[in-house]
């Protein structure tokens, strides 16, 4: 398959309400999606950048500066240098890790180039996300992450219409000030039956471990990235401390840290986000690492569109997802999706078996949100 350029997209995604975590609050989404064109079939990727660097260092600018100015030349060198029987050029979207490792971190940027050459290579070929990663199941059960609110009745009418919709899972986003009296608020309206967990996105240190302890009463599935990214030893002493199971995100950028961490004892459970691993072969291989190891994993979610929804519950089909992700139906961010919208049915949302994504952008929907475009040919 010959890649012929990349265009750069831009879009602007209105929030339904404004979602707000310990690092910040959104009130819409700066995007940028990439159109892979090929000799076969055009590939879509969706970079997860967030608009500023509060999440982890990347953001949508650098990221499709990184993109211009380093990663697709990288791999038009490395298409141009591995040609075929005959002198024919092509590349395989397992190419592109190798010809882009030579450039530091930039995960996200990478991980979008990657999904865009995926999703044009499985066109060309007729095969599914989903056959490719090796799912075992047609249908992923769907959490929700719940963020932070202005007073405890608000969070709770969100949690009640949130389990009224079927989800099956319940995350609350927390931060000091906000997490004993929510979690207990939300265990004492709703029940101990209601699986529940908290993500805590880096804004603890060490020192607070005792505090964190007394969220051990209410039997939560996990406590998710407590301690900032590069705490992997801090994490480690904690999940000595507590007793409810630690979780990682922010520290797993790769399946060498997955390794790591696993062996420093500092999480039980990994949650898994492709855009911060740098793509979704890299997801797979921590999924296989941790299936091996015994350590669950389950899906994060990035505010994604359909085009990255499609692709995360391709992924979370995988047979050592057994926690439910947080791949919520497009309503839950979007009145109105690009692509067709991905709707709950009985807690669980519907894994695309179509060619690729499975899923495309409406052209009419994705024209109303572009705010700019820019082709990139390669060579």
């Amino acid at each position: 398959m010959k890649l012929q350029g990349i265009e750069l997209r831009r879009i602007t995604m209105p929030l339904v309400a404004p979602f707000r975590t310990s690092f910040g609050t959104e009130h819409e989404r700066d995007i940028l999606l990439l159109r892979a064109v090929t000799d076969g079939a055009d590939g879509w990727g969706e970079c997860v950048a967030m608009a500023a660097p509060r999440y982890s260092s990347e953001y949508v600018d650098g990221a499709a500066d990184v993109l211009r100015r380093f990663l697709l030349p990288a791999l038009a060198r490395h298409q141009e240098s591995a040609r075929g029987p005959g002198g024919t050029v092509g590349i395989t979207a397992s190419d592109v890790g190798h010809a882009l490792a030579p450039i530091k971190g930039h995960r996200m940027a990478k991980a979008a180039l990657e999904m865009a050459v995926l999703d044009a290579e499985l066109r060309t070929l007729g095969r599914s996300f989903a056959s490719e990663l090796g799912a075992v199941a047609e249908r992923v059960p769907s959490g929700v992450s719940v963020g932070i609110h202005d007073t405890v009745p608000a969070l709770l009418d969100a949690v009640d219409g949130y389990l009224t919709e079927g989800y099956v899972r319940i995350k609350l986003k927390i931060e000091p000030g906000w997490d004993i009296e929510p979690v207990r608020a939300v265990r004492e309206r709703f029940g101990d039956d209601v699986l529940l967990q908290v993500d805590a996105n880096t804004a603890y240190t060490l020192g607070d471990a005792r505090h964190l302890a007394r969220l051990d009463p209410f039997d939560l599935l996990l406590i998710e990235q407590p301690l900032e990214e590069e705490d992997v030893l801090g994490h480690a002493e904690l999940a000595r401390r507590i007793t409810t199971p630690v979780c990682l995100d922010e520290s797993i950028v790769s399946a060498q840290t997955a390794a790591a961490a696993i062996t420093l004892g500092a999480c039980s459970i990994i949650n898994i986000k492709p855009g911060r691993v740098g793509g979704y072969l890299e997801a797979r291989r921590i999924h296989d690492l941790a299936v091996a190891h015994g350590i669950a994993v389950w899906c994060g979610g990035m505010l994604e569109t359909g085009l990255g929804r499609a692709a995360n519950a391709a992924l979370a089909a995988l047979p050592g997802f057994t926690l439910p992700g947080d791949i919520s139906g497009s309503g839950r961010f979007y009145r109105t999706d690009i692509t067709e919208p991905f709707v709950l049915d009985d807690g669980h949302i519907a894994v695309p078996a179509g060619p690729g994504l499975g899923v495309t952008p409406l052209p009419e929907l994705l024209d109303e949100r572009t705010t700019a475009t820019e082709w990139l040919p390669l060579g």
